[in-house]
């Protein structure tokens, strides 16, 4: 049965969207009557206008970038697109565990290997080949298995050969450290709901002095790089949880240690069970696990009808689950890859969430055993 009315949630899927931080909330309620559009030059548009900087300094500086290189969008798919279509270059590539925002722009793919990391050699190969300016796109962590790529080598590769770096950073935020100007990077994309803010709520973060070529024209809204009245709403939302940052932050200990105990149980319950990447750095809060010879369907079902909300390591198409484009490139069988889920901790979360985990988990391990 599912939980009745009022029976408590174990939220796991922090990396598919958070709960909405008190301050947050506080200061999107305040927005709200600030009615005027930022554009407008009379006092209730200059408010409105005001709110927005704010936010947009509070954002920048989360990033350790400069408030007039942050452009605010709907979100990262957004901020994503308009890097690999406004950025100047003659091709793209991408590593193959990036996003579908990423990898809908028909990329050529850079093979990872068997953590989901990018192949460095087969980059710097392939832009040796190239004759002319490239944009590399790689995210900073994985959003499935919570893998953290080497931005900084990677950067080291494309200034080799003058190719652009964009950075998909949307699951770093609020779990590890965010330095832009010490990543290298080019271009940095970031979506609120990812740490406390509100959906539809993102930027696209530039380095100082880097053209962009606006991908929606109208009016001359974010110094004309792109159009539509701004989302005040959302953005101040944005601004409340970047200054949150900090405190989100102070989280990542205790958080590891809950993951820590949530893998342990796992193992103990399931030997035969895979944590993927668990040798490689990864996000604090990230699981990714196998139980072969149980669905992931069958997995999520089973955990919904507790009451414990978790994702499958994969994108859910018409009401089916597809195998993870993202275990795949790591060379997991299709089969094993049907059978993975995603657990993602956050600042909601404690030891009774995990024993709540793995007590609906356990008799699905003994089934797959028997």
């Amino acid at each position: 049965m599912c939980p009745a009315a009022g029976d408590t949630l174990s939220y796991l899927d922090y990396n598919a969207s958070t709960p909405v931080l008190a301050e947050v909330a506080s200061a999107v309620s305040a927005a709200i009557g600030r009615y005027g559009n930022p554009s407008s030059v009379h006092a209730a548009g200059r408010r409105a206008r005001a709110a927005v900087e704010e936010a947009r300094e509070a954002v920048a500086a989360m990033a350790k970038a400069r408030p007039q290189d942050v452009i605010f969008t709907s979100g990262a798919t957004e901020s994503n697109a308009l890097a690999l279509r406004g950025l100047a270059h003659k091709g793209a590539l991408a590593s193959a565990v990036e996003h579908p925002s990423i990898l809908a722009h028909n990329p050529e793919v850079i093979a990872v290997d068997g953590d989901g990391v990018i192949d460095l050699a087969a980059l710097e190969l392939i832009l040796q080949q190239r004759k002319a300016p490239m944009l590399v796109a790689l995210m900073f962590a994985n959003n499935e298995t919570g893998v953290l790529q080497p931005i900084t080598q990677a950067v080291e590769v494309a200034r080799k050969y003058g190719a652009l770096v964009h950075c998909d950073a949307v699951q770093a935020p609020g779990k590890v450290a965010l330095d832009m100007r010490a990543m290298g990077v080019d271009s940095l994309a970031l979506s609120a709901h990812k740490f406390g803010g509100l959906k539809g709520a993102g930027a696209l973060v530039l380095r100082p002095g880097l053209d962009l070529t606006p991908d929606t024209l109208g009016g001359g809204q974010e110094r004309r790089r792109r159009a539509g009245t701004e989302n005040v709403t959302g953005i101040v939302g944005f601004g409340a949880a970047a200054v949150a940052v900090p405190r989100l932050l102070a989280e990542a200990a205790r958080i590891a240690g809950l993951r820590a105990t949530l893998e342990t149980g796992l193992r103990a319950a399931a030997p035969n069970a895979r944590i993927y990447a668990e040798t490689w750095p990864r996000l604090p809060n990230t699981t990714c696990l196998a139980l072969p010879g149980v669905a992931s369907e069958t997995q999520l079902m089973r955990l919904d009808l507790a009451g414990i909300a978790v994702s499958a390591g994969s994108a859910c198409s018409s009401g089916k689950i597809a195998p993870s484009h993202v275990l795949l490139a790591m060379g997991v069988a299709p089969d094993e890859a049907k059978s993975a889920i995603r657990v993602s901790l956050g600042w909601e979360n404690g030891e009774k969430d995990v024993s709540r985990f793995l007590a609906a988990w356990q008799p699905l391990a003994s089934s797959a055993a028997a």
